[in-house]
C-alpha cells in the first residue's frame, strides 16, 4: 500500500517527555560500594511520549503530542529539541519542574531507571482543551504519566480507539488501572511478568481488542479475540542503546495496524522498528522509514 495515497488517522499522544541522563556501565550495580572512574555518558530528551510521537512522525503519520515540562533549563532543552524535530506539540507548564531520569545501562542493554524527579500528578486546565483535542483526532495514545491519569475517564468516553503502553506492569499495580480501563488496545512488556499469558487472556476476556506483550530479545506475543495468539521472534542485532526500542516497536506495530495489515505483519513491523532503534544512539533511529517497514 502506498503511504502517499493513504488517509492516515490523526493520532494524539498524551503525555511523556523527560530529560534523561544516560550512564553506560559494563554491568549494573550489585549493591556494593564502588568507584567508577570512567564511563560512557549522554544527555537527551526521552520518555514514552517523545519516542512514540517522533517514531510515528518519521513514519509519515500525522501526530500531535501534548506533554508537560517545567520552565527550567531542562524543560527549555526538551522544547527546543522537539521544535527542531518539527513535531507538533502542545506544551503544558508543570509547577513541579521537568521530570528527569537517570538510566544506568549495562553492556547487554539492560537498564536501571532512576526517577530523579517526577511530574505533577495533576495539571490544571485540561477541561478547557482536552475535549477539543479528543474530538479533532482519530486515535488516542494515553501514556501512563501521572498527570494523564485524571484524563483517563474522559479519554475513554471520547469513543475513539484508545491505545496504552503499560511498560513493565506487574499485573497488580493499582496505578495502571485507569489506563487499562480507558484503552481497548494494550501494550506491555514481560519484564515483571514471568507468566504473562494469563494476564493477556484476562485482558481479552475483559473486552480488550488486542493485548501485545514484548519480551526484549525473545520477541513478542499478541492475543486477540478473532485470531488467538500470534508469536514473533525479535531481530537479533548489535545493541548500541535500548532506550526507546519499546516505543519504536509500538509505533511500528501501529503503523501496520492503521493500514489494516495482518497482525503478524504488524508484529514484524514492530520488531523491525525496535531493531533499528537498538542499533542507534537516539531515541528513534534516523534510519526508520515507511519503506523499511513496508
Amino acid at each position: 500500500m502506498a503511504t502517499t495515497a493513504f488517509a492516515w488517522p490523526r493520532v494524539l499522544v498524551l503525555g511523556g517527555t523527560t530529560f534523561d541522563h544516560i550512564v553506560y556501565l559494563p554491568g549494573l550495580p550489585q549493591g556494593q560500594p564502588a568507584t567508577i572512574h570512567q564511563c560512557g555518558f549522554a544527555e537527551h530528551t526521552g520518555s514514552t511520549g517523545t519516542g512514540k510521537a517522533l517514531a510515528l512522525q518519521q513514519l509519515g503519520v500525522p501526530v500531535k503530542l501534548i506533554s508537560a515540562t517545567g520552565t527550567d533549563d531542562y524543560g527549555r532543552q526538551i522544547r527546543q529539541y522537539l521544535q527542531r524535530k518539527e513535531l507538533a506539540v502542545q506544551w503544558l507548564d508543570d509547577p513541579a519542574g521537568t521530570e528527569r531520569h537517570i538510566n544506568l545501562m549495562d553492556a547487554q542493554g539492560k537498564r536501571l531507571s532512576i526517577f530523579a524527579t517526577t511530574s505533577s500528578e495533576t495539571l490544571p486546565g485540561a477541561e478547557e482543551w482536552l475535549p477539543t483535542e479528543l474530538a479533532s483526532h482519530d486515535l488516542i495514545v494515553l501514556n501512563i504519566i501521572a498527570y494523564c491519569r485524571p484524563w483517563a475517564a474522559r479519554v475513554a468516553a471520547s469513543g475513539k480507539p484508545v491505545w496504552t503502553d503499560l511498560h513493565d506492569y506487574d499485573g497488580e499495580s493499582s496505578y495502571h488501572q485507569p489506563f487499562i480501563d480507558a484503552a481497548q488496545y494494550i501494550h506491555l512488556s514481560s519484564d515483571n511478568l514471568p507468566d504473562y499469558r494469563p494476564l493477556m487472556e484476562n485482558l481479552i476476556g475483559g473486552g480488550k481488542q488486542l493485548a501485545i506483550c514484548t519480551h526484549a530479545e525473545k520477541g513478542a506475543s499478541l492475543l486477540c479475540p478473532r485470531h488467538g495468539c500470534i508469536e514473533v521472534d525479535a531481530e537479533q542485532v548489535p545493541i548500541t542503546d535500548t532506550n526507546g526500542a519499546g516505543d519504536s516497536f509500538f509505533a511500528g506495530f501501529l503503523f501496520g495496524w492503521m493500514q489494516q495489515l495482518p497482525h503478524a505483519t504488524c508484529l514484524q513491523m514492530g520488531t523491525r522498528a525496535a531493531a533499528l532503534c537498538l542499533q542507534s544512539g537516539e531515541i528513534v533511529s534516523p534510519a526508520l522509514s515507511p519503506q523499511l517497514l513496508l
